[in-house]
């Protein structure tokens, strides 16, 4: 698409039709047209498509299930919290992967807002954060940690015929005596350095890239194209969230979102996806964690809603 003005455009005409299509979904002319709008063009099917994933539908033009405003039609925003509560409830709980799949994975599982920290058998300290989970594979001349879900920061023991790796998605980060975080949330990979050197490698479309950070740099790979950001802090702020508090320089309210989410019971979804395109900058206080999404979200004019004691939506007022 062109431009992000142009995506928000198609996307709330696609949301408007259908919301014309389950206000009405015995009328042939509503079903015509949302199909000759969604062939104009790939953007346009792009649009449509996005829209169906919200709200889940699958084969069908609509689900039957339907959310009604007061006046019993439905309306923009309550199609858009209705079909992401229904996202976010299957998937509650799930840590991005299936729980029992991810279970079988991982040595280590954490549940909400819970903290672990782990020896590992080289004398290296893994603290796996909040809802989040690790694989360990250590052999004589490897230290491999695959981090499945969330978060995790690292203290690397010393072992000079032994590099101490990391694995997040697409991302790999490599040390041999150093102290770093990584978290994956919302598809973003990040890593900060806390002291020591660490290189990181990324691998998106067949093409690889390595940076390499000293103390006090973190960097941020985007999982769309692998483009990174890159900045630096201070040290105390490295992994803060061991200590209740969360620093963010230039992220994505999804990101954020995730991140913060791992210390609220339940599901925690987005209903409007362009707000989690925002980028956001502040620090955010975990011990009132449904306050700090409050606080990432309020400066786009959006809300946090309590949906029953399970799902918690993030839309615009």
């Amino acid at each position: 698409m062109a431009d992000s003005s142009e995506e928000r455009r198609l996307f709330r005409e696609a949301v408007d039709l259908a919301i014309r299509l389950q206000n009405d979904p015995a009328n042939p002319v509503s079903v015509q047209m949302a199909s000759a709008w969604a062939a104009r063009s790939p953007a346009h099917a792009a649009a449509w498509a996005r829209v169906a994933e919200i709200h889940g539908m699958t084969g069908r033009v609509l689900a039957d299930r339907r959310k009604m405003s007061g006046s019993g039609r439905l309306s923009r925003r309550n199609f858009l919290i209705g079909g992401a509560v229904g996202l976010g409830a299957a998937g509650a709980g799930s840590m991005t992967l299936p729980g029992a799949l991810l279970r079988m994975r991982a040595d280590h599982v954490t549940q909400t807002a819970e903290i672990r920290r782990i020896a590992l058998p080289d004398d290296s300290i893994m603290t796996l954060g909040p809802d989040s989970a690790a694989s360990i594979s250590y052999s004589l001349t490897r230290r491999a940690i695959d981090l499945l879900a969330g978060m995790a920061y690292f203290e690397v023991a010393s072992d000079a015929s032994r590099p101490f790796s990391v694995a997040g998605g697409k991302v790999t980060a490599t040390a041999r005596e150093a102290a770093f975080d990584m978290s994956s949330d919302a598809g973003f990979v990040s890593v900060s350095v806390e002291h020591g050197t660490v290189e990181t490698h990324t691998q998106v479309l067949e093409r690889g890239a390595t940076e390499r950070l000293e103390a006090g740099e973190w960097i941020t790979f985007s999982p769309s194209d692998g483009q990174a950001a890159r900045g630096a802090r201070e040290a105390f702020q490295i992994a803060a969230w061991r200590g209740g508090m969360i620093v963010a320089e230039r992220e994505t309210v999804a990101a954020m979102v995730a991140r913060i989410s791992r210390w609220v019971p339940g599901s925690v979804v987005i209903a409007d996806p362009f707000l989690g395109e925002r980028v956001v900058s502040g620090v955010f206080d975990l011990s009132d964690p449904v306050r700090a999404l409050e606080a990432v979200a309020r400066p786009f004019g959006a809300k946090v809603r309590a949906i029953g004691s399970m799902v918690t939506v993030i839309s615009p007022v």
